[in-house]
């Protein structure tokens, strides 16, 4: 068998297959990236503004 028969057998690799378009609404990769980032950073911030009050998220708004 030569080379170029045996190559011709794989399976397509990621860049040979055709793009499909993400979808514009809903349940995405980047929809949900960005959810996560932007959780990671609220709860960043309220560790911040926790340890810098002393007090807690809740009773540092006036709701507790």
């Amino acid at each position: 068998m030569s080379e170029a028969e045996s190559t011709s057998t794989t399976t397509p690799t990621p860049s040979t297959t055709p793009n499909i378009d993400e979808p514009k609404f809903g349940f995405n990769e980047y929809a949900e990236r960005l959810n996560g980032r932007a959780a990671m950073i609220g709860f960043f911030l309220m560790i911040l503004i926790e340890y810098l009050t002393g007090q807690g998220l809740l009773n540092w708004l006036g709701l507790q």
